[in-house]
């Protein structure tokens, strides 16, 4: 029944998926309102646990275009890697200290190794060099490199997605002046060097009171922006 349950749930997640891209998921859950989810889908709470799901649909996408790009079968493992992440979420258990996207990171990836292990079953014996898909330079991936991939991955991706969010508020809500003072101050630049708040007054010829200000309203642009 419970396996049933997943495959259900799946395949309604892996339509998600399949018309979606990663910048038009919902975005990751504040560590409070993640906790507080979390705490409700242990009660039963299936509102919670789906939007537990819903917010962590963009690990399933990323691992599957990053390391499966050439596999015929990406249907199924979307699919597969979806169940792996239900099956995080029904058993993260919230006090053990550890970060859920890297628990999820590691039930994903486990899901789709037994996945390739057991269409290998009857076929031959399985190693763990074997050759699971072929990078876009022609290089094969092999069952070992994926278990040996960072731990961190949906924390990359997630500041990735951040970094282009906020890059792209400089460009579109900030002014000339306080896309100058944002660049200086935080090493946006080529140089990547930032600058005290007393040498950007001096390099514009303006108070540092005035940078201050200015500064201040770049961020509340940024803010109001990526939050949207």
């Amino acid at each position: 029944m419970l396996s049933f349950l997943l495959n259900i749930l799946s395949k309604c997640y892996c339509f998600i998926l399949r018309t979606s891209d990663t910048h038009s998921f919902p975005p990751p859950l504040p560590k409070e309102k993640e906790r507080e989810l979390f705490l409700k889908a242990r009660n039963g709470d299936l509102a919670a646990r789906n939007k537990l799901i819903e917010h962590n649909l963009r690990l399933v996408a990323h691992i599957v275009k990053k390391y499966y790009t050439t596999a015929p079968d990406q249907d199924d493992l979307v699919s597969v890697g979806t169940v792996g992440l239900i099956k995080a979420i029904d058993s993260y258990n919230i006090e053990n200290g550890s970060k859920f996207a890297t628990y999820a990171g590691k039930c994903l990836q486990n899901e789709i190794l037994m996945y390739f292990r057991s269409q290998k079953k009857h076929q031959a014996v399985t190693s763990i060099n074997d050759p699971v898909d072929i990078d876009k330079d022609g290089n094969p991936l092999t069952y070992l490199e994926i278990i040996a991939a960072p731990d961190d991955i949906v924390d990359s991706l997630d500041k990735k997605i951040k970094l282009e969010k906020i890059v792209k508020a400089i460009k579109t809500v900030l002014t000339d002046r306080e896309k100058k003072i944002m660049m200086l101050r935080y090493g946006l630049n080529k140089s990547g060097r930032h600058y005290a708040q007393r040498d950007v007054a001096q390099m514009l010829n303006i108070s540092r009171s005035y940078v201050s200000r200015l500064e201040k309203s770049a961020i509340d642009k940024i803010r109001e922006y990526t939050e949207k």
